[in-house]
Formats: structure tokens, C-alpha cells, sequence
């Protein structure tokens, strides 16, 4: 796996690069990066998997100060990254924040998304959750915690979204670093400024006008958003829902050799054999 970096419409935009084949883009969430990926992309098979960086996330935390990072706005850099480098379809793969991105750039470039595969996915009115609306509510607050306020909030956050104990300790080691090194509480204060419902409502009556091969793909115990919006998004996009029975919210990083199953089956459909 390949870190890399270029500059797009003035933006440094940041992605992890696997494998060869068909593009697979995969798109992290909130409080991850790229790094959210690290179990699953050696599981899928004949794919380019590129991994991006939502802009004012991980190591890209300096690029998004002071811009919209939005999830409506990243699916714009998203698609503008892609223009860059020529890449004309890809399968989209989005976790929590990522499948909100994924959904919202299949909608408004429809012929981009050759597939599209939403693990644990904002959608509809299913999200800021709670425990970010009280982020976000007390924003001065939320931008001022020390680091180990910090830690001990992330800690919860992830503890709270695995079910493998031993893969939560390693995902919190992984995601917060960034925040260590780029601004600490301020940047996470600055991501959950962004986060509106609206983004994924003004798509969410378009989502059954997108005719691509589809999987969603679920922990059925996630605390944080409901099954029932994984059975919703599963309906529209006309695909079944692929239930992980007391898996949480990161299935990326406890279940991802499910969701490479996922992401390997929509690339059979799109090139089968």
C-alpha cells in the first residue's frame, strides 16, 4: 500500500493506492482516515483500490481549514480527484460519513459509479448521531479539550463502535494520531461544524434511479446508525442487506474480509470471470 498525494483545484488531496485492476474507491468516515482500510484492501481481488482522503481528515486535516468540508462538498473533491487522474468509473465503497460521500457522488455522476457497496452508511435522516449534535453544540467547548479529553472522547467513540475489543485498542492507536499532529481537538471541532443532515436528504429520493450492481452491508448491533436504515438504503438500491449479526459500526476494521466479499462480488458482476 502506497501513500500519495497530488494537488487538485488547489487542494492537496491525499489517497492510499492497492492493487491492480478496476478502480475500487473507498471513502472513510468520521473520526478515520484511509487508515480505516488497512485489514481490507488486501482482501479484494482484481481491483485498483484507492483509498482517498476525505479533505479536513486524517493527514489532511491542515487542507480542509478554513474550507467546506461537508459531506456534500467532499463528494465534489472526490469527483474532481477522479477527473484528475482520468478515471472514468469506479466502484464506490463508503463507511459512515464515506457511504453519505459515495451516495451523493453516484447521484450527481451517475455514469462515474460503475457499483457501489455502503457498509455502516449515514443516509437519509439517520445522522449528525447524539453524541455529535452535543459536539456540535458546544463547539467552543469541543474545539478547547486537551489532548487526553480528547483521547478519552475518541476512546469512547471507537470502544463503543467495535465488538472485537482487541481491534478497537488498535483502531484508536491508528486515528488518533492524526489529530496529535494536526491541531488536536480544534480539527475534530472543525469536522463536526460541517456535518449536515440535508447533504444525504436532497439525494435520498434519487437513490433508486442509480442501476449498478449494489451490496450494503451491515453490523446489525451498530449503536450509532440503526439497521433500519441499512434495510432502507439496501431496498433502494434494490440489493439485499447483508447482515453482520452483532457486529458494530466499524466493520471495516472487525468484519473486513464481509465487506471484501462485498466489494469482490460487485466486481464479479461488473466483469465477470
Amino acid at each position: 500500500m502506497q501513500g500519495q498525494q497530488v494537488t487538485v483545484r488547489g487542494v492537496a488531496m491525499r489517497w492510499i493506492e492497492a492493487g491492480e485492476g478496476f478502480p475500487v474507491v473507498l471513502v472513510h468516515g468520521i473520526p478515520t482516515s484511509p487508515a480505516l482500510w488497512r485489514h481490507l484492501l488486501p482482501q479484494v481481488r482484481g481491483g485498483r483500490c484507492l483509498a482517498f482522503e476525505m479533505v479536513g481528515y486524517g493527514d489532511s486535516i491542515p487542507a480542509g481549514r478554513d474550507r467546506d468540508i461537508s459531506v456534500a462538498r467532499q463528494a465534489d473533491y472526490l469527483l474532481a480527484w477522479l477527473d484528475q487522474f482520468g478515471v472514468e468509473q469506479a466502484v464506490l465503497v463508503g463507511h459512515d460519513l464515506g457511504g453519505g460521500v459515495a451516495q451523493i457522488a453516484a447521484v450527481r455522476a451517475s455514469g462515474r459509479c460503475a457499483g457501489l457497496v455502503l457498509a455502516n452508511s449515514i443516509g437519509y435522516d439517520s445522522w449528525p448521531i447524539p453524541s455529535v449534535r452535543a459536539l456540535q453544540a458546544a463547539a467552543p467547548l469541543t474545539g478547547r479539550l486537551p489532548m487526553p479529553a480528547l483521547r478519552a472522547l475518541l476512546g469512547s467513540l471507537v470502544a463503543r463502535g467495535h465488538d472485537d475489543p482487541a481491534i478497537a485498542r488498535e483502531s484508536l492507536a491508528v486515528h488518533l494520531e492524526p489529530y496529535q499532529r494536526h491541531g488536536g481537538a480544534a480539527a475534530l471541532a472543525w469536522q463536526v461544524r460541517w456535518l449536515r443532515t440535508a447533504d444525504t436528504l436532497q439525494v435520498a429520493d434519487r437513490l433508486r434511479d442509480l442501476d449498478v450492481p449494489a451490496r450494503v452491508v451491515w453490523g446489525t448491533a451498530d449503536p450509532f446508525q440503526k439497521v433500519v436504515y441499512g434495510e432502507r438504503l439496501a431496498w433502494d438500491l434494490r440489493t439485499e442487506l447483508w447482515r453482520i449479526e452483532g457486529g458494530r459500526h466499524f466493520t471495516p476494521e472487525d468484519h473486513p474480509e464481509r465487506l471484501a466479499a462485498a466489494i469482490n462480488e460487485v466486481l464479479g458482476a461488473i466483469a465477470p470471470g
